[in-house]
């Protein structure tokens, strides 16, 4: 009630001591946690659950026995060359280790090389379109026009510019990888805080100084968002672009084998070109947390 409160607050305010809220009124037989001391603050760290990966392997191992046993085979109405058995999958692979693994290690390299000159290239066309919005603002809409094109399209006349080799699979790869960064660093570097320019001006700063100290970093974030999206397109760029001109690969090995009908290892080449994707997207991550652990949402 009103006046008890006020009641408490002249008691207290008498006798030095501070009242009670009505919320931290003890229940009778209840013990009270104690609170910590003031100025010190709760350094506990929660504790990993093992909740948290547990459920996604029973998940993993639920689906792998129901497919070993067949039962999307009847559901569907499959035939085991149709949909291969995981073990028959294991044994495929097991036989083809080592040109399985020299194959993914050369896929892999035309998504690194094409990602990393694709991304530079993006981040390029977005500078200048911050730096010089009349007339580089209209190159973020040919880089989106460019990411448009199919890569069944790109795949004939990158081979035409660049041979066979990797050169056609890296720009092809370059070409797919280039607009997400653009556009992301572009939002990063015109999404500033206004107060924070108005500060650089304040001070006269250079335009040169405004994006080395402020759009820039700013961007960072926006960055490793896009290199994010680029490390598994960078992937599916590279084994399309297989498909069509090459004689190493995954793309090529798993071409091939549908050809001739050994699908278990085009299956091993899917298994391996998604494990591939996954090591490349956490390491980009692992990088995302190194070079940015100062933004809020890495310290969350």
């Amino acid at each position: 009630m009103p006046s008890n409160s006020a009641a408490e607050l002249a008691s207290a305010s008498q006798d030095g001591s501070a009242a009670p809220a009505a919320g931290d009124r003890q229940t009778p037989g209840v013990k009270r946690k104690p609170l910590a001391a003031p100025g010190r603050q709760d350094r506990r760290v929660p504790k990993l659950s093992g909740s948290g990966l547990l459920l996604p392997l029973l998940a993993g191992v639920l689906f792998l026995a129901l497919w070993e046993l067949q039962v999307f085979h009847k559901l569907f109405d499959l035939k085991k060359y149709q949909l291969p058995l995981p073990s028959a999958i294991a044994e495929a692979m097991r036989d083809n280790f080592s040109l399985l693994l020299s194959y993914t290690g050369y896929t892999l390299t035309e998504a690194v090389l094409g990602m990393l000159a694709g991304s530079a290239c993006g981040f390029l066309v977005a500078l200048c379109a911050t730096a010089w919005p009349r007339w580089g603002g209209g190159s973020l809409t040919l880089v989106a026009a460019l990411n448009a094109v199919p890569i069944v399209a790109l795949a004939p006349i990158m081979n035409l510019w660049f041979g066979d080799g990797i050169g056609s699979r890296v720009a092809i790869v370059t070409a797919t990888t280039m607009a997400a960064m653009a556009i992301n660093a572009y939002k990063g570097m015109a999404a500033v805080d206004p107060l924070a320019l108005d500060l650089m001006h304040s001070y006269a700063a250079s335009k040169r100084a405004v994006f080395r100290y402020l759009r820039i970093q700013n961007s960072l974030p926006y960055v490793f968002t896009a290199l994010k999206i680029n490390a598994t397109a960078s992937m599916i760029g590279a084994i399309v672009g297989e498909f069509f001109f090459s004689s190493r690969g995954l793309g090529y090995l798993l071409s091939n084998s549908i050809k001739v009908a050994k699908m278990p290892l085009g299956w091993s080449c899917i298994v391996l070109a998604a494990i591939a994707g996954v090591i490349f997207y956490l390491a980009v991550e692992r990088l995302e947390k190194l070079f940015i652990k100062w933004h809020p949402s890495e310290r969350a």
